[in-house]
């Protein structure tokens, strides 16, 4: 079965694969959609395998401060890169997740406690 371009990018919308990779899967699975999605979720497994022992040693610190200092949240957020860690979205993602740590059930510490 001749594998087009409509398949290609049809299966890479499903997917978020790659252009290629899914040529690949679609020639692999003889054009069957279903079959291509399958072997393309076989290969991220072990694709997801493989990333899973790299260190994420850089990452931002998120800041929250509520109530004049009252109500502090901090937030770790760890990434592979420095470019991430620079990302304005990925630091205000740590600062909302620091906000959120404030609005869900705080741990209340008075300065004795520290």
């Amino acid at each position: 079965m001749e594998i087009t371009a409509k398949m290609v990018a049809d299966l890479r919308e499903i997917t978020g694969v790659g252009m290629m990779d899914c040529k690949k899967a679609l020639t692999e699975a003889g054009g069957d959609m279903d079959k291509a999605i399958k072997i393309l979720s076989e290969q991220g497994k072990a694709k997801v395998a493989k990333k899973a022992g790299r260190i994420a040693a850089e990452g931002v610190i998120g800041v929250y401060s509520h109530m004049g200092g009252k109500l502090v949240g901090m937030c770790e957020i760890n990434c592979e890169t420095d470019f991430a860690a620079k990302n304005p979205k990925l630091v205000e993602f740590a600062k909302d997740m620091a906000m959120q740590a404030v609005a869900s059930s705080p741990l209340v510490v008075s300065r004795e406690q520290l």
